[in-house]
């Protein structure tokens, strides 16, 4: 009726839109949310000589609402961990508790706690211009955080997602000496699906090439999706 007593020619404005998208979906909060993933990390040991390969399997679960410091609802991000055993499968290894880190997700960041130290992995409304300072709640100094794409459909170790987004944490360029790259990828509905780690040290400059080819102390640690559920 009340489009009736509009001017001829006005069409009716839509009395109901959809919400913007937030980009809250990359940030899941479900209790009983699990994440499996696969990990690999290499240890370059200048001192020793020596290099370090490290092996296992880690779920990530939602399991307990409590209140943090700040008096903000926050969720027990509870870590289980395999240890890799090349003459036993995965499937028969009973998980143990590895580690407690804290998930808190408000209306414009995800932090997470990780060995007592927080950082803002995310911030909403997630957009390509988006830049923060992922340790502005620890002493590291700081880094600045930048989406390179979102919503980008991605296959990760065999598992096609159509909402992923990609977070630079650090890059460094053009550094002969220190070769930085951190990198963390969230899936929709999901969360966390990949991340990888480049920390590497090297004093022995050839020209043209890369650090990585001449490491002499630092770590490669690449953390890979493998399944996701509820329990």
């Amino acid at each position: 009726m009340f489009c009736s007593l509009l001017f001829l020619g006005v069409a009716c404005k839509k009395e109901t839109e959809d919400p913007p998208d937030l980009g809250y979906g990359y940030a899941p909060t479900t209790l009983g949310k699990y994440v499996v993933y696969d990990v690999d990390s290499t240890v370059y040991d200048d001192f020793n000589m020596d290099t370090t390969i490290y092996k296992y399997r880690i779920k990530e679960k939602l399991e307990e609402v409590f209140i943090d410091n700040q008096g903000r609802e926050a969720i027990k991000l509870v870590r289980y961990i395999k240890k890799y055993n090349d003459t036993v499968s995965y499937d028969n290894i009973p998980w143990t508790i590895k580690d407690v880190w804290n998930y808190t997700k408000t209306n414009t960041t995800l932090e997470l706690v990780e060995e007592d130290i927080r950082f803002t992995k995310l911030i909403f409304p997630v957009n390509d211009d988006a830049i923060w300072n992922g340790n502005a709640h620890n002493t590291i100094g700081e880094w600045d955080y930048t989406y390179d794409y979102i919503d980008k459909t991605e296959i990760i170790n065999g598992t096609k997602f159509d909402n992923v987004l990609l977070v630079i944490q650090r890059k460094d360029k053009n550094n002969v000496l220190h070769r930085e790259y951190f990198i963390e990828k969230y899936a929709k509905t999901v969360g966390l699906v990949y991340r990888e780690i480049k920390d590497l040290y090297s004093n022995n400059v050839v020209f043209g090439v890369p650090v990585e080819q001449r490491i002499e102390k630092g770590v490669i640690y690449k953390l890979t999706y493998v399944t996701h559920g509820f329990e």
